[in-house]
């Protein structure tokens, strides 16, 4: 017998909504077509310059802060281990995930280089190749794994989040409370270091004044990154549009899908429980940019409830997540939490239709267009 969604008002409201944004196109070929903005160089300047001045740059720095507190917080803690040190050393995890979430949808510019991504999150890590070199680098004790300023050179699966929680949180995690200065302890420590000193690179690349935000600011046909008005906005709106994407491909449905096999240990951060904490960060870093860009007032007002139509799934999806138990087991086994689960995979769907079709077909980049297959 099929179960009924959660909060059926509310689904039926969203799929009222949804089923009228979807249609937007046919209805306005039935009555005069909305204009179309023209992407002129002055506009595109103005949202790419907002984007860049008050979403991305300051999330980096915000990273780079909780990063930094992190590094220090963990080697506090493993100099004199104490239940209040701990304490401290969850909650600036917590923090440092969470200012990444919102700032990890940028999958372009300057974290891409030199893997700084992969450095910071390796993830998602399907063949657990992550897993095993960091429980064989415990298991063989090197003292030069504890040296923070070698390790950019190590392999990247060593270096970021997902090592830096199985050190804290994974099986034998309990031991580095246990001793001063224990060696698995000295090693996380030196894991946060790094993922701090990452962190500064990327801020630092994005706060040049001459660096990727003049390239970003000013598209133009001597522009290395972008050459026209148009390239530039098609480059924040794939940002939207890839984030979205992998928030339901790279964070949900590599530990469920609707009617197949649950994996919660395949789940970002499953073992400190910052699975959501962390997708409810990417969902609040596609609202902001969105936002604090005006990507918006480019819309036609006669189709405004495009912009609605993004706001409405962004808070849906924002309330339901942090909602969802925590521990990764019972979510995918619970009725009422795999509910909660697909009400997350379907909106998610739909905000990748609302950003690429909706809204990339209102600006005049075509309903069609497709940013995954990197046309």
């Amino acid at each position: 017998m099929t179960q009924r969604p959660p909060f059926p008002r509310f689904g039926s409201l969203l799929a009222a909504s949804l089923l009228f944004a979807t249609s937007l196109p046919a209805f306005a070929q039935e009555g005069s077509a909305p204009a179309v903005p023209e992407l002129t160089e002055e506009i595109v300047t103005g949202i790419m310059t907002r984007a860049i001045d008050d979403v991305i740059r300051p999330g980096y720095r915000t990273f780079e802060a909780s990063a930094g507190k992190l590094a220090e917080t963990t080697t506090a803690y493993c100099k004199a281990p104490s239940d209040e040190g701990r304490k401290a050393v969850d909650a600036a995890f917590r923090q440092a995930v969470t200012d990444w979430g919102r700032i990890e949808i940028m999958r372009i510019g300057p974290v891409i280089d030199d893997n700084r991504f992969e450095r910071i999150l390796f993830y998602p890590d399907r063949k657990g190749t992550g897993l095993k070199q960091v429980q064989a680098l415990l298991q063989k004790a090197d003292e030069a794994d504890t040296d923070a300023a070698t390790m950019g050179s190590k392999s990247v699966a060593i270096q970021g989040f997902g090592a830096l929680e199985f050190a804290l949180y994974g099986t034998g995690a309990d031991a580095i409370a246990k001793e001063p200065d224990a060696f698995r302890c000295r090693y996380a420590a030196a894991v946060a270091s790094h993922i701090w000193t990452t962190a500064g690179q990327l801020a630092a690349a994005w706060d040049a004044p001459d660096g990727v935000q003049k390239d970003w600011k000013h598209p133009g046909p001597d522009n290395p990154v972008f050459r026209t008005s148009k390239e530039a906005m098609t480059a924040l709106l794939g940002i939207l549009v890839h984030g979205a994407e992998a928030v339901r491909d790279q964070r949900i449905e590599t530990f469920y899908r609707n009617g197949g096999i649950a994996r919660p240990k395949s789940a970002v951060f499953w073992r400190s429980g910052n699975t959501w904490a962390s997708i409810e960060a990417n969902l609040e870093g596609l609202q902001t940019l969105f936002d604090k860009s005006g990507m918006g007032d480019l819309i036609d007002p006669s189709i405004a409830s495009v912009n609605g139509n993004i706001d409405f799934i962004l808070k849906s999806l924002r309330r339901m997540t942090p909602t969802i138990d925590t521990d990764m087991e019972k979510a995918v086994s619970t009725p009422a939490e795999q509910q909660k689960i697909n009400f997350l995979l379907v909106n998610t769907r739909e905000l990748i239709l609302a950003f690429d079709g909706g809204y990339g077909g209102a600006i005049g980049l075509g309903s069609g267009f497709s940013f995954s297959d990197g046309d």
